[in-house]
């Protein structure tokens, strides 16, 4: 061991300094600075502190014989200062195990703390000489300081005061890494923590049976456990620094600590069984609505996170009774509850697992545990809740009810079973209304309310599915079609009724509502011909009769079906209203001219409407005596007409003409609005009073079934200007008609209900026939246009290019039978060799 020489010496090593204590070189740094470190000595000395003292030590070694175990830390040099006062820094100089000598020759401890600067000095100079023997550690060091660290280990686990400080316990763990027994100091504190550890675990076994106070001490003992560990890391954190981290295959002391506590926990298997089954009473008990500490739970929960064992042990039980409960409470509660509070039971109880995720349960079960109680609650009881309860809430417009449907059933990719109910809904619904003829007058409006109420659900329950309202669309024109060609007529008959005059508190804007909406209608029909030919038919006694409510309503619906059909479909419905325009032209122009002026009789006014044959429905002629003052009125009007326009025909349609006649009764005058035949009879009674059903026959020259219609719509409606006799609702050949004399109203002007304004059955039958007609046209047509392209085709190809072409539906057998007309007209032939195949005729 080196000593100082306190001698003056000529060596070139020495230099001033201002201190009087001088750091201790080591011995094998003799060659080099002064300050060189040498860390194989010793453990290094703290900066300003004084030395450390052992804590433990041999009560029979003398005085003289006592020494330090390690020294406390590293100690920074002091600084050396020159003759110019000008500092620099010196390297830390350690101390290595070892004594000074003093006169007494008894070895003392360095002394190493600081002492205030002193006045300059004369320059002392030392002589630095080496110790040729090697610094070893004390006896028994590992033994005695493992004695220290176990005694306090002991005291965490028992939970008493620790023997030493911390800080000299950490310094004890650091010299003992230092000096290459960090292994063995880590299997002494892993079998002293497994001691304790299993210790604690097996008190556990057979505690209370109680299992919520089994629980708590559950908890208890890994709060302790953790709380313990945390403190044995603390104190050996530079076991975990300095050894573990450079071993292979060593855990840390937290995961170690973790290990024993597995390990025990699955051998005291009574633990762990009683904790999980429990924690899943616990949770059952708050599922039935009974109040739970989860705060307990979360702990214990977390231990089993911790530990590495929540999904063997915890997880899959916990999904099995999660199974079992909710495939009960789904049985029981479909029995029981109607669906709309089923499925909002079900909303409840998915929300609750939700939350128990977010509460108490590790983030990993949401997932299978929301989707284990949707099975249960949802998935196996699809079919029963759309037999149950899906037309009920559609039939009451539930739409929250179905919204909650909609989003339950989409959480089990079941949507496609919902869209398939609510096509099955809508048929039935829809086949209800259309194939009940007693429901005809009404159904375009039921079958409206069906599609607003549908389209309301669509939009505010089923997110506006886009397969949903594909479905709405094939299901509305299956409906539409089913019976054919009566819906679509029925649909132009519900536009006439509200396009006509007397919709009295329909403003523009409803009525434009109202027309989109029948729009909608109007798309599904697959015979728009159908459709075209009734409608063109009302349009036109709207027009002649001067009895459409808006103009602009009415060329606003020809614009939509230009829009939906193109200009071919409403080519004719447009020239209808330029006719109507253009007569009234023709009319102020006849009023003006030479033959109205001279020629016409007075107290008569006629206006005339000049239609274009092709434009117009067929009207079938209906031959009409006349009075004389109309008789005038039409050959002076002819005649200017034909003076006119030159090379035209005109034919008179009587059957389309009203007229407003002055009647005067003795109760006094009115003016009734009537149909032309309806005037040409109650003329007939300026020259009578009575006359029979063959006088006014013969007299007026009116075909039987239009005359006796009139006669009962004058006698027999709500306006009964005549008097039949006998009384009856029905005209019969042999009764007399007497003009009323008592007739009163308390309006003047009085409009006389013309049956010509009403629809007969053989009207229908004649629009009909007239568009099945057209058809065969267009039939005849698309085969020509097809064989003269082909020459030569297939009769299945035929049949398939016939119906991409035409846009009504027609059958095959309907389609056969045009083909041999056009065969026996010579259009077509059939192949000599192949009767399956035709030949196109030049």
């Amino acid at each position: 061991m080196s000593k100082f020489d306190t001698s003056a010496s000529d060596s070139s090593s020495t230099c001033p300094i201002k201190r009087s204590s001088s750091q201790c070189p080591s011995p094998a740094s003799s060659t080099k600075r002064a300050g060189a470190s040498a860390d194989s000595i010793g453990p290094p000395m703290k900066k300003a502190k004084s030395p450390g003292m052992a804590c433990s030590g041999d009560a029979n070694r003398s005085p003289q014989q006592q020494v330090n175990h390690f020294a406390d830390g590293a100690v920074d040099s002091p600084m050396i200062e020159d003759d110019n006062d000008n500092t620099m820094e010196a390297s830390p100089s350690p101390v290595a195990f070892g004594r000074v000598v003093g006169s007494s020759g008894v070895g003392v401890t360095a002394n190493l703390s600081r002492k205030k600067a002193t006045p300059p000095q004369p320059a002392k100079k030392f002589v630095i000489k080496l110790h040729k023997a090697k610094p070893t550690l004390p006896i028994n060091f590992e033994e005695n300081t493992w004695a220290t660290l176990k005694s306090a280990i002991s005291s965490i686990f028992l939970k008493q005061p620790t023997p030493c400080d911390s800080e000299v316990l950490y310094q004890a763990v650091g010299n003992l890494c230092q000096h290459g027994m960090g292994g063995s100091l880590y299997q002494k504190i892993e079998k002293e923590c497994e001691f304790y550890i299993s210790s604690a675990l097996q008190f556990l076994v057979g505690q209370s049976e109680d299992l919520v106070v089994f629980l708590s001490y559950v908890e208890k003992c890994w709060q302790d456990f953790c709380d313990q560990m945390l403190m044995i890391r603390g104190i050996a954190l530079l076991l975990d620094r300095k050894y573990v981290k450079q071993a292979q295959d060593v855990k840390s002391l937290w995961d170690m600590g973790l290990q024993l506590f597995r390990k025990h926990l699955s051998l005291a298997s009574e633990v762990q069984h009683k904790t999980v089954f429990g924690i899943l009473k616990m949770i059952e008990s708050e599922r039935l609505g009974e109040t739970v500490d989860r705060t307990l739970l979360s702990h214990l929960l977390k231990m089993f996170t911790a530990l590495g064992i929540y999904p063997v042990s915890f997880e899959k039980p916990f999904l099995d009774r999660t199974s079992e409960f909710y495939a009960a409470e789904g049985v029981k509660y479909m029995q029981q509850a109607d669906v709309a509070d089923y499925l909002k039971h079900v909303e409840v109880r998915l929300q609750d697992e939700h939350d128990r995720c977010l509460v108490y349960l590790d983030s990993s079960t949401k997932k299978p545990l929301v989707a284990t109680a949707e099975r249960q609650l949802l998935e196996r009881h699809i079919s029963a809740i759309l037999d149950k309860g899906f037309v009920m809430l559609m039939d009451g417009k539930r739409v929250e009810d179905l919204l909650r449907m909609y989003t339950m059933f989409s959480r089990v990719n079941a949507v496609e079973h919902l869209r398939q109910s609510l096509s099955q809904y809508i048929r039935k619904t829809g086949q209800s209304i259309v194939l009940d003829e007693e429901k005809d007058k009404d159904m375009v409006s039921y079958l409206l309310e069906l599609k607003g109420s549908i389209d309301r659900i669509w939009e505010e329950s089923f997110d506006k599915n886009e397969a949903f309202g594909n479905t709405i669309k094939d299901s509305f024109e299956y409906l539409i079609n089913i019976r054919q060609n009566r819906p679509a007529e029925l649909i132009a008959k519900f536009v006439d009724e509200r396009l006509r005059a007397g919709n009295k508190g329909t403003s523009e804007e409803e009525l434009e509502g109202t027309l989109d909406k029948v729009l909608v209608l109007f798309r599904f029909i697959q015979g728009k011909d159908v459709f075209e030919a009734f409608y063109k038919k009302d349009l036109a006694k709207r027009l002649l009769l001067g009895k459409s409510a808006y103009i602009d309503a009415e060329k606003s619906m020809i614009t939509k079906l230009k829009t939906e059909c193109g200009s071919q479909f409403t080519n004719k419905l447009e020239g209808m209203f330029k006719d109507i325009e253009l007569s009234k032209e023709i009319n102020e122009s006849f009023k003006q001219s030479s033959h109205a002026r001279t020629k016409l009789p007075s107290g008569i006014e006629m206006s005339v409407h000049v239609l274009t044959m092709g434009y117009w429905p067929t009207y079938p002629p209906m031959d009409v005596r006349l009075p004389h003052e109309l008789n005038v009125y039409q050959d002076i009007f002819k005649e200017f007409y034909l003076s006119k326009y030159h090379g035209r025909r005109l034919m008179w349609q009587n059957s389309l003409g009203h007229c407003v006649l002055k009647a005067n009764f003795p109760k006094g005058k009115k003016e009734l609005a009537v149909s032309l035949f309806q005037t040409v009879v109650l003329m007939l009674f300026n020259d009578a009073e009575t006359l029979s059903y063959q006088d006014i026959k013969e007299s007026s020259g009116i075909e039987e079934k239009e005359l006796k219609r009139t006669l009962q719509s004058l006698a027999c409606g709500k306006t009964r200007v005549l008097q039949k006799i006998p009384k009856g609702r029905d005209v019969e050949d042999d009764d007399s008609f007497v003009f009323n004399d008592q007739f009163s109203a308390p309006l003047y002007r009085i409009k006389v209900n013309a049956i010509q304004m009403k629809e007969t059955v053989e009207e229908n039958t004649s629009t009909t026939e007239r568009v099945f007609q057209d058809r065969q046209y267009q039939i005849d047509a698309a085969i020509v246009r097809i064989m003269k392209t082909r020459k030569v085709l297939s009769h299945t190809l035929l049949i398939t290019e016939l119906f991409q072409q035409l846009k009504f539906p027609i059958k095959p057998a309907d389609l056969k039978k045009r083909i041999e007309s056009l065969i026996d007209r010579e259009y077509l032939e059939r192949d000599k060799s192949n009767p399956q195949i035709y030949n196109y005729l030049a």
